[in-house]
């Protein structure tokens, strides 16, 4: 669906969900149609709303059928721009001469949009005559105010009300018609405050959803309103924005000095209340704003946005900032590109890192990195977007993509005489995915390899968020004839038990326990626990990120099994691993150039 296609349908799902299309006629609405027929002196005026494929009158004068179709209604034109549109003369016009307007006598034709507070227009108000004419900016006012008004009728007629019904504050919607008439009245350049106070997190409101009564969300609500309402007095207004949101505006002349100690003051009461009576994590966003060059929304997201960067601080009251804006934006957007770089070509490729035995100095694999190649920002690291894929929807779909590639890569090599096993980074959705073995062993079938060419690195944390479901999912892997490693040991769980009850081949120490290995005595006693405890238990031992000789050195001395990392090279591309020569060879290790049949392992994170 392309992005017009999207607002059109959104548009549309706006306007159903207003039930006004085929409604009886209302009193309400034809005062509006007279009045504007009168203002402008026209024999026609029409409250016009843009269906999929017509023009439907809510309410009309001078008008004999209570539709027209949508092709070439200048209505229609309205609604797809959401701007005013004025035409002199409809048979002077190259595109509407042809319309069904043009063709029953209309000459004149001026409509304004209806729009509601989300932005959706739903169609015109509009006027129409049978002689060309003129219009004035007065008539274009006029005409615009009337609209507003059809829309200020919408909202009362269909529970698009301005009082919440539980904390008993103005809502969204009037917010935003204050802010209108704050831009509207206040003087140029004039500075306020927006402060947004969020009751609590997103997963405690879905924890106590589901472990809570039905009012337990009703109650934190009407507490935290009177709260609010006792702490402000009668100076801003206070609105209730969200299901546990408020908002407020500072009045004219404050600041961020003189504002943001009595926020903080009272962000610790709230706090010392939610904790004893709730479970619950208050937290405030404060936006510094322009009147009349800020928009309502704009400043709505944006104090939702600092509100969330305050939980984790001290204070839990936190000042908007753009330069983190930015970055949660870049990565909202990272998400969203990522999809289609799933779905098209070029974009996603695997680079690949070999992996040495430290007994023999031979290569005996490669560890396969994903990476991204951004048509407009170049290349966008892993370690920026893999948190996010493996925190979103798209987690399954990138484990195929890395696993399809993988795979398809070893035919490659296999046919140029290199027999590869081939590992891939699965993560928490995986596990949890019902038929994910099943579509390990089509991937295999589809390639003709055998269960044994393939090993999985599972992550500990990725176990632990749903164990039960987890080791269901290994035990059926295993039994394909799959390998299994545990990748980042040491940086999740790491428990004896945890260790004892993986079906895995293969334990990898992570990085941050290698990179300064060699001049820490402490680190050092750790590491050789990992490696003994680890091969005590059945598994061969991996250690990531060597990129010293003396840290080569000691690993060997501590035994373990394989070593990896920027020692021994860089990720390389396919076709460079190919031919790859490891430049190491000391007294201690001599690595040859690529001789034994190598293992490739293919990962997600570098």
């Amino acid at each position: 669906m392309t992005p017009g296609e999207l607002s059109e349908a959104r548009r549309l799902d706006a306007l159903h969900k207003l039930n006004l299309l085929d409604t009886p006629p209302s009193a309400a609405f034809d005062r509006i149609t007279r009045m504007a027929a009168s203002m402008f002196r026209l024999p026609i005026a029409a409250i016009s709303l843009t269906d999929a494929d017509r023009q439907w009158f809510k309410s009309r004068v001078g008008v004999e059928h209570d539709s027209i179709p949508r092709l070439r209604a200048p209505c229609g034109q309205v609604a797809e721009s959401s701007t005013v549109l004025v035409i002199p003369d409809l048979l002077q016009d190259d595109y509407f001469r042809d319309s069904v307007l043009a063709a029953s006598g209309i000459r004149y034709y001026a409509g304004a949009p209806l729009t509601t507070t989300d932005g959706h227009c739903l169609g015109a108000m509009c006027v129409l005559g049978t002689e060309p004419r003129d219009t004035t900016p007065e008539e274009l006012t006029a005409l615009c105010d009337l609209a507003g008004m059809v829309m200020a009728q919408i909202e009362l007629q269909h529970a698009l009300g301005r009082v919440d019904a539980v904390s008993g504050l103005p809502n969204r919607n009037q917010f935003i018609d204050d802010f209108h008439d704050l831009q509207r009245d206040a003087g140029e350049g004039e500075q306020r405050l927006a402060v947004l106070v969020n009751l609590a997190t997103h997963n405690q409101l879905a924890h106590a959803a589901r472990a809570m009564k039905s009012s337990y969300l009703d109650e934190l609500v009407t507490e935290g309103a009177r709260w609010l309402r006792a702490e402000i007095g009668s100076g801003p207004r206070i609105y209730h924005v969200a299901t546990a949101q408020f908002m407020l505006l500072s009045p004219a002349g404050e600041t961020l000095d003189s504002w943001l100690p009595r926020v903080e003051r009272k962000m610790q009461a709230a706090l010392a209340i939610a904790r004893t009576r709730y479970v619950a994590t208050p937290s405030a966003g404060v936006v510094p704003f322009d009147v009349g060059h800020d928009d309502s929304l704009a400043v709505l997201r944006k104090a939702r946005s600092a509100a969330h960067d305050a939980i984790d601080l001290p204070t839990h009251v936190a000042v908007y900032s753009q330069d983190e804006d930015a970055l949660y934006q870049r990565r909202f957007s990272l998400l969203g590109d990522f999809g289609a770089a799933l779905e098209g070509a070029g974009q996603l490729r695997l680079v690949y890192q070999p992996r040495i035995n430290v007994v023999s100095g031979a290569c005996v694999g490669a560890e396969a990195l994903l990476r991204w190649e951004h048509p407009t920002l170049g290349a966008v690291g892993p370690a920026e977007f893999i948190p996010l894929i493996e925190r979103s929807g798209l987690a399954q779909a990138t484990t195929a993509w890395v696993l399809d590639a993988a795979l398809r890569q070893q035919c490659a090599w296999r046919r140029d005489g290199l027999a590869l096993q081939v590992s891939v980074n699965v993560s928490a959705a995986n596990l949890v995915e019902p038929a994910f073995a099943a579509s390990v062993a089509a991937c295999l079938e589809r390639y003709d390899l055998p269960a044994d060419c393939l090993e999985l690195e599972i992550t500990e944390s990725a176990i632990m968020e749903q164990p039960v479901k987890a080791h269901a999912t290994l035990a059926q892997i295993a039994a394909l004839g799959v390998g299994l490693a545990i990748d980042d040991f040491g940086t999740g769980y790491s428990s004896l038990a945890y260790l004892q009850k993986m079906p895995a081949d293969v334990v990898k120490i992570d990085q941050s326990f290698i990179r300064d290995l060699a001049g820490d005595p402490r680190q050092q006693a750790l590491v050789t626990a990992m490696i003994t405890l680890s091969q005590e238990l059945g598994h061969r031992v991996v250690a990531e990120g060597v990129e010293t000789a003396p840290v080569l050195d000691f690993l060997r001395r501590a035994g373990c099994d394989e070593v990896q990392g920027y020692l021994f090279a860089r990720p390389l591309e396919a076709e460079a691993f190919a031919g790859y020569s490891c430049p190491i060879s000391t007294s201690a290790l001599r690595v040859p150039k690529l001789t034994a049949p190598p293992r490739t392992t293919a990962v997600l994170p570098e």
